[in-house]
């Protein structure tokens, strides 16, 4: 299973970038927020991609984590469909 802040690869697309979130649903579908890498200064937005399509590419970056309680920048939009 990735782990967020690893670096990983869709085997699927070859998209690559840091899982920066996680989402579970009820049916038991999990997916992972992919974060591309910045170009020319930019955020790309994250792509949300099955675990089973994830595979690991490096550990990727670490840092400490806490419960903030605020609305994360990279949730799912309202209108997004799996």
């Amino acid at each position: 299973m990735v782990k967020l802040g690893q670096k990983v690869r869709d085997v699927v697309t070859g998209f690559e970038g840091i899982a920066t979130s996680k989402v579970e649903y009820i049916n038991g579908c999990v997916q992972f927020g992919v974060q591309p890498q910045a170009t020319e200064g930019k955020f790309p937005d994250s792509v949300y991609i099955d675990h089973q399509r994830l595979a690991m590419i490096c550990e990727g970056p670490s840092m400490p984590s806490s419960d903030t309680g605020g609305v994360m920048r990279d949730a799912p939009p309202s209108n997004y469909r799996a």
